[in-house]
């Protein structure tokens, strides 16, 4: 019984283990099954809103605008700014080796994801108590700079993995750096080392140094923080890294590093105050060039004057304008037969405010209007040497006083306007024809008003800006033309050039009218209140209450006018066109010309 019962046990045994295996074969299937459904799930997760690699290839861009000096040095730019597209040949070995060794040493050896940075990363980030390590590949930089937002997120992370992997199977590793840094964002809207270069260093890319090399490849980690226009120590500190980093990787020789340090040097930024002309300078620009090309934009602006512009203008501001209750001034430059707007400052500080006062306040002109009363004069037929009373005039209850001016009882009218006598301006304003022949005149020279309908428009209670005055002051400088200020000669959209438009220069006077004119306004300078103006040829105006003080002159072509005052419209002590405005118009003048 024994044995039979033994044998029976036996023979059941096979019975059970194709069970058995089966049970387990249906649980590995169902485990696949689940892996491969959480897998795709998972993967549909990571990867449903993100970007087609292929599509998105394709730069989509802000058109950019780049406003350049006279010189062609950058003064402003925005939108997105892209230099031309160099191959890895075409670029200085230095660029290249730079990102490697500050950015990702084994680029060449991974494909893509570098497990071995990602653990040194954590190791140093842990260590130091601090982030001072990124594990990304420059392949990963580049599948987040192309293809993705900068939020931080475990799924961001899988996707720029995922993206990462796709370049390195798509692209060679020339071709990744190529992409990189031809598109990387390196700060001030410059993208790619071409525009970078420009905007920084004034070259192509082709022709960076190794140092700048260097600048340019630090830049990365922080491109709007450490840019040479908004920190250039930073900058400086940065590109020491990289150097440091170069020749741990023997791309530079220790030894070298002091020098290259040394030669570190960034151009002369563009004027921190040539804000209000760049403004006004891109005002319109939608409807002046239509459609949606690059535009880069040469500007009438000298560099070098408008530097002179606002470092007389500060030490004024900052001298015996504070002392004489100056809060706020304009200045405007512009040249006499074109009209090219050659320097500008719309206040004293334009990061402080914007607002441009040397075209959008108008204020009352003084006896800075008393020119267009004269010129009214002499087309009705008067002359500078006819004689005027120079006694206080009443009209209708209304008396303008003279000021210090002691009456001499008959004077010439290019004395009574060197002087600036008012009673004799009331009286060459009724010569002339009254006030609205007076308003017909100054709007025909440029002077948009609202100008007074009484005999208060002959000592300038109406309105005007700083550059209209200057504008219409043009005209008697060369000649009897007006000219239409503008601020850009040279225009290329797309790389295209373009025409700019402008207006052409008018007659608005009798060239024999404009010297005699000028002859008067020479007179100003030479004996009257624009002493202090020293040469040329200018008119002063000061407004009740001292609260504007003006002067307008002209000398070898360049017409510059100065507007001193407060916006409040609070009264200055006692400055005066002829005082502090003609002093900085000479100091202009001398260091600009």
């Amino acid at each position: 019984m024994g044995r039979v019962a033994a044998e029976r046990r036996t023979r059941e045994v096979p019975r059970v283990a194709p069970k058995r295996r089966w049970r387990w074969l249906g649980v590995a299937i169902v485990v696949t099954i689940w892996s491969t459904l959480a897998f795709i799930a998972a993967l549909l997760f990571f990867t449903w809103d993100m970007p087609g690699p292929e599509a998105a290839l394709a730069t989509t861009r802000r058109p950019s605008v780049t406003l350049q000096a006279a010189d062609g040095r950058v003064i402003a730019t925005s939108g997105d700014i892209y230099g031309d597209v160099l191959r890895l040949a075409d670029m200085p070995a230095s660029l290249p080796a730079a990102l490697i060794a500050i950015e990702d040493r084994r680029f060449r050896s991974h494909r893509g994801l570098d497990v071995v940075g990602l653990v040194r990363a954590a190791w140093v980030n842990l260590t130091s108590g601090r982030v001072a390590q990124g594990g990304s590949t420059i392949t990963q930089q580049l599948a987040k700079n192309l293809f993705l937002t900068p939020a931080r997120s475990f799924r961001r992370k899988v996707q720029e993995a995922l993206l990462a992997l796709w370049l390195e199977r798509r692209f060679s590793k020339d071709e990744i750096l190529e992409i990189y840094l031809n598109r990387v964002y390196l700060g001030a809207g410059a993208y790619g080392v071409d525009a970078a270069a420009r905007l920084y260093f004034g070259m192509s890319a082709r022709r960076l140094e190794v140092w700048q090399s260097a600048i340019l490849a630090g830049l990365p980690r922080a491109p709007s923080r450490l840019n040479p226009r908004v920190n250039p120590a930073g900058a400086v500190a940065r590109g020491m890294e990289v150097l440091d980093a170069m020749a741990e990787t023997g791309a530079v020789r220790a030894g070298a590093i002091t020098a290259l340090a040394e030669a570190m040097a960034f151009p002369r930024p563009p004027s921190r105050e040539a804000g209000w002309f760049a403004d006004w300078a891109q005002d319109d620009l939608a409807a002046r060039f239509p459609g949606s090309a690059d535009l880069v934009l040469r500007s009438t602006l000298d560099g070098g004057l408008q530097a002179v512009v606002e470092a007389r203008l500060e030490a004024l501001l900052a001298g015996a304008g504070a002392q004489g209750g100056v809060a706020q001034a304009a200045v405007v430059a512009l040249d006499a037969e074109t009209g090219a707007v050659r320097a500008m400052a719309g206040g004293r500080d334009y990061r402080g405010s914007p607002f441009n006062r040397a075209v959008q306040a108008r204020r009352q002109p003084g006896s800075a209007m008393k020119a267009f009363v004269f010129l009214a004069a002499l087309e009705a037929g008067a002359s500078a040497d006819d004689m005027v009373n120079d006694a206080p005039v009443l009209l209708g209850g209304w008396s303008p006083g003279n000021g210090g001016w002691r009456a001499r009882g008959e004077i010439t009218l290019e004395e009574a306007f060197a002087q600036s006598v008012n009673g004799a301006a009331v009286r060459v304003m009724q010569r002339a024809g009254g006030p609205r022949v007076v308003a017909a005149v100054a709007t025909r020279m440029g002077l948009a008003g609202p100008h007074p309908r009484d005999g208060s428009i002959a000592l300038g209670t109406g309105e005007a800006s700083l550059l209209e005055l200057v504008a219409a002051y043009a005209a008697f400088a060369n000649g009897g033309m007006r000219v239409v200020p503008h601020a850009l000669r040279d225009a290329r959209a797309g790389g295209q050039r373009v025409a700019v438009p402008m207006a052409a220069p008018l007659r608005v006077m009798q060239a024999t009218h404009a010297a005699e004119m000028r002859r008067m306004l020479e007179a100003v300078v030479a004996r009257g209140t624009g002493r202090a103006a020293g040469r040329g040829a200018g008119k002063t105006g000061t407004t009740q209450d001292f609260r504007d003080a003006w002067y307008i002159g002209f000398d070898r072509g360049l017409v510059l006018g100065i507007w001193l005052g407060n916006d409040d419209g609070a009264p200055m002590r006692a400055v005066a066109g002829g005082g502090l405005p003609a002093r900085l118009w000479r100091e202009i003048m001398d260091g600009g010309r």
